[in-house]
């Protein structure tokens, strides 16, 4: 029963959830002849030799400077610095194709769908039209400014974000995430019923699912509830295995891993609006007394100070829930993005140096993945923890 009701619980989730070495040029001596040579300015009684003798117009003294700089900025072109704030936001920031690596300085990606409403109406494409500066239609991906990284178009010579419901990289993670957990619990269904009373005991998969949900259940959702603690359990459990199993996905280096979706705070909040419905929804006529009429002294209802503090304590509660589980993550994804980055950012400090830093930053990285884990679990558990509990004191009842 309560498998059955979490699909249900499992299909209006995902409906809300998917719309919403480097180092710098370093000139040699032999560079430099070579440049203070190209730029060296031709003088007046050089060119009128040169053209007595061989009929040609040589250019003049600017028009030799004018083609003596592509010269020179073909010859030492600089190096753009690595930038770490750079590559640890492009890798956490929601994206419109899905990267899979770099081959030979190319990048190799899968594009995505691209769903908008512009001022020309409706358009639909793939993302390997605007992916690498590329124009569809005057849509573009900006590169700068407030909207950077977003689709925007040019109206009256500002930049306007049309009404965007593409299929993001976030929104393909999400995908990918529900599809496993269907995937489970289907198979753990097909083998409740096959099984009988000799083998009666699940094993395998179904065996796993099974001590895991009545290990939330009984440790979790049962007490901080109360008694009406099977009415939530779809949702709780939904709750927990989407959260789990997407930090999970996080941690995966590859395809189709890697999508940052429980760092993502549109994510949170969805999750978070969705537990803030079930405290408020089925909250008890007590629980909303509590709110706006407690029982402490007439002076402190009078003025109103304490259903102002009640009140307020309805949405802080689900705030505290999207900004705990996004900064957890967030900060989880970052700390080892920043660690990688201090191979790339010693290359040019000799092979010594960057190889004892390569080291020491794989170390660390190892270190963190495996606490990574730990927080993956502990997040998804603190998440369904606290919207039992939130849930459990809107059922609250006076014993008569």
């Amino acid at each position: 029963m309560i498998l059955s009701r979490t699909y249900r619980i499992l299909i209006v989730m995902l409906l809300a959830l998917a719309l919403p070495g480097a180092s710098s040029f370093c000139a040699h001596a032999e560079d430099d002849a070579v440049t203070s040579a190209a730029i060296q300015p031709v003088s007046p009684v050089q060119t009128d030799s040169v053209s007595a003798h061989t009929g040609l117009e040589m250019p003049s003294d600017s028009a030799a400077r004018a083609d003596a700089a592509p010269m020179v900025a073909g010859i030492a072109p600089e190096a753009e610095p690595f930038n770490p704030k750079k590559m640890v936001m492009e890798h956490l920031a929601d994206s419109y194709d899905w990267h899979i690596t770099t081959f030979k300085g190319r990048h190799i990606s899968i594009p995505l769908p691209v769903i908008v409403k512009s001022s020309t109406g409706w358009h639909v494409f793939m993302s390997n039209r605007i992916t690498g500066g590329g124009t569809y239609k005057g849509l573009y991906i900006a590169k700068e400014g407030s909207h950077e990284g977003k689709i925007v178009e040019d109206v009256d010579g500002d930049q306007r974000r049309p009404i965007d419901i593409s299929l993001t990289k976030t929104a393909c993670g999400i995908l990918v995430v529900c599809a496993i957990m269907l995937v489970l619990f289907l198979t753990a269904a097909r083998a409740y019923k096959k099984r009988n009373e000799v083998d009666y005991c699940p094993k395998g998969l179904a065996g796993l699912l099974e001590w895991l949900i009545d290990s939330i259940l009984d440790s979790v959702i049962k007490p901080c509830v109360g008694e009406n603690y099977l009415k939530f359990a779809p949702y709780l459990l939904t709750a927990f295995f989407f959260i789990f199993c997407s930090n999970l996905l996080g941690l995966v280096p590859f395809f189709p891993g890697g999508a940052n979706i429980t760092g993502n705070i549109a994510v949170t909040l969805v999750l978070a609006v969705a537990t803030f419905l079930a405290v408020n929804l089925f909250g008890t006529k007590e629980y909303y007394k509590e709110i706006f009429w407690p029982d402490v002294p007439v002076f402190l209802k009078a003025i109103p100070l304490m259903p102002v503090i009640e009140f307020i304590g309805i949405f802080t509660k689900p705030f505290a829930l999207m900004m705990r589980l996004f900064a957890n993550i967030m900060a989880g994804h970052s700390i080892i993005l920043s660690i990688s980055c201090i191979i790339f950012a010693t290359a040019h400090l000799g092979a010594a140096v960057n190889g004892s830093m390569t080291a020491i930053s794989v170390l660390f990285m190892v270190f963190m993945n495996c606490l990574e884990l730990l927080v993956a679990f502990l997040q998804a558990y603190v998440f369904t923890m606290l919207s039992s509990v939130f849930i459990g004191l809107a059922q609250v009842k006076h014993e008569e």
